[in-house]
């Protein structure tokens, strides 16, 4: 289905941290089996939304599309050591757009979410972090709606906001 751009490597690599460090919490007794995809972050975003959308048809066969990430991260001016601190300005701002287009069902802004401001740009400097939530949109269906189960910042400048469709 996915053709040529997945490519098995085996038992070389294990689980990054942003795979594990989710399903050690929501599936502790890891009997389900895992099929983590890498993020070439050398690709434009439009590639990992397409991405997304090719995986679309693993729903209707049971299977959870998880992508693990953060709408906001930005360690360059997180409170280290100052949990507690408000977010910034920008951040709330880029999070609540954000959670606007998810609700609208048109994902395009983000997609091309560069074309959205210094806001966006501030909230993912670098797009490692930002480009799992465009798998999950790509895979979106129809009708899906969204909600937002978990939500919080953390040193004003990483947000723990969860999007689920469906």
């Amino acid at each position: 289905m996915l053709g040529q751009d997945v490519i098995a490597d085996g038992e070389r690599w294990g689980l990054d941290h942003g795979t594990w460090s989710v399903l050690c919490h929501v599936y502790p007794d890891a009997y389900l089996p895992v099929v983590q995809l890498s993020i070439d972050e050398r690709q434009p975003p439009g590639f990992h939304f397409e991405m997304g959308r090719r995986l679309t048809a693993l729903r209707d066969e049971g299977v959870l599309i998880c992508g693990s990430g953060n709408l906001i991260h930005n360690l360059h001016t997180y409170a280290w050591g100052s949990h507690d601190i408000e977010p910034f300005d920008w951040a709330l701002r880029f999070e609540g757009l954000a959670r606007e287009i998810i609700g609208t069902g048109d994902f395009t802004p983000l997609v091309n979410y560069e074309a959205l401001g210094r806001d966006a740009m501030l909230s993912a400097p670098t797009p490692d972090h930002y480009l799992p939530l465009l798998y999950v949109l790509g895979a979106a269906k129809g009708g899906d709606t969204a909600s937002f189960p978990v939500s919080g910042f953390d040193g004003g400048s990483i947000s723990m906001t969860s999007v689920q469709l469906g």
